[in-house]
Formats: structure tokens, C-alpha cells, sequence
């Protein structure tokens, strides 16, 4: 069944969505106020935010763009858009968004705009696909929103294909020892897997 366009026009969505400085502002103010976004305002998942938060602000510090990439961003010649769904308690977009954030820099034609995905559940479904939630995501749009340019998430193929073969066997391995693997993984590659996926989206 093919789903109807949102009622909200994607343009006037993005008008209101947060820059990432805005959005790293945002999660600070979360973070003082002792709550995160969503239902579930454990202790897990505000910590989860807190960490998040040096997660971004230690990868704004440290990352570097191959050349390769570098290129490919610089030869763009017309604006885009590049429209990011996340929540700040998630630790995948924690460690790949400052990467994405830091490649677009290199050209003034691409604008990054972040939207909460729990707060825009029918773009989710029309972008993505009914009921795909994974974060995050990463959709590309030509200046007046008429050509969607690419898509990318919610992680590198390389480790999206080591969760999902987690969830179809644990191995005994509880989920909290699972992440902290997949956070070591993201130490180790320092998304040189997401930089080459980006070299051939672009």
C-alpha cells in the first residue's frame, strides 16, 4: 500500500528543524533538566543521553574527513539538504552524526537540518518505510525538496549486519556487553566504514 504524503510539508518541517549546534544545545538543556526525549524516562536512558553528549563533543575534536571524501563533498555544485532523524539517547547517532556533520562543513551548499523521530513518525514511514524506526537516518534532498539524492543508516553496513545477526542469536551474550562492543567497534574504525559508504552515495 502506498502511503499518503505527511500533511506537514517537508519544507516547512525542516524550516523548524535544529542545526546541530542547536541540537547538542538542546541535549544539554535535557541533560540539566535530569530527562531525555520519549516515553521512557529511566535512568538508563538519561545517562545514555549524557554520554552521548561527550560522545559528540569528543568526535568534534578528533575527527578527520579522508581526502577522498573531502573531494567528493567539494565538487558538489548545487545545494542540498541533509536531513538527519535521531534522539539524543541514541549511541549510534552519537557516533557517526558529528562525522556526517563534519564531511558536509566542507561545502557551504549543504545544509545539515536534524529532526526528533518520535515527534515525526509519518515522515519516518514515507521516507523509510512503514514502521522502520532504526536511528540514524540520514535522507538527502535537491534544494527544493523535489529529488530525494540518497539515503544512509542507521549504522555502517559492516556492523548493521552484526546486530542484526545478534538479535537472530545472542549467543548468550546480554545486550548491554553487545553495545559495548559495537561502541569499541566505533573506536577502532573511526567511521572510515561510513566515510567509503558516503564516497559511493555521492
Amino acid at each position: 500500500m502506498e502511503l499518503l504524503l505527511p500533511e506537514i510539508p517537508l519544507l516547512e518541517l525542516v524550516a523548524s528543524a535544529y542545526t546541530y549546534e542547536e541540537y547538542k544545545q538542546f541535549t544539554q538543556r535535557l541533560i540539566k533538566e535530569g530527562r531525555t526525549t520519549g516515553e521512557d524516562q529511566s535512568e538508563a536512558m538519561q545517562e545514555y543521553t549524557r554520554i552521548n553528549l561527550q560522545r559528540m563533543n569528543r568526535w568534534d575534536k578528533t575527527t578527520v574527513v579522508s581526502e577522498s571524501l573531502k573531494a567528493k563533498i567539494q565538487a558538489i555544485s548545487q545545494a542540498q539538504t541533509w536531513i538527519i532523524f535521531t534522539e539524543p539517547w541514541c549511541g549510534d547517532a552519537a557516533q557517526t552524526m558529528p562525522y556526517i556533520v563534519k564531511a558536509a562543513s566542507y561545502n557551504q551548499k549543504i545544509s545539515i537540518k536534524i529532526l526528533l523521530r518520535d515527534e515525526n513518525p509519518d515522515w519516518m514511514d514515507y521516507l523509510f518505510g512503514k514502521n522502520v524506526r532504526g536511528i540514524p537516518k540520514l535522507v538527502a534532498f535537491d534544494e527544493e525538496f523535489k529529488e530525494e539524492l540518497f539515503q544512509w543508516g542507521p549504522r555502517p553496513r559492516v556492523l548493521q549486519e552484526m546486530f542484526m545477526d545478534y538479535k537472530m542469536d545472542p549467543q548468550g551474550v546480554s545486550f548491554e556487553k553487545f553495545v559495548e562492543s559495537v561502541h569499541l567497534w566505533y573506536a577502532k574504525d573511526k567511521n572510515s566504514n561510513l566515510d567509503a559508504e558516503l564516497i559511493d552515495l555521492l
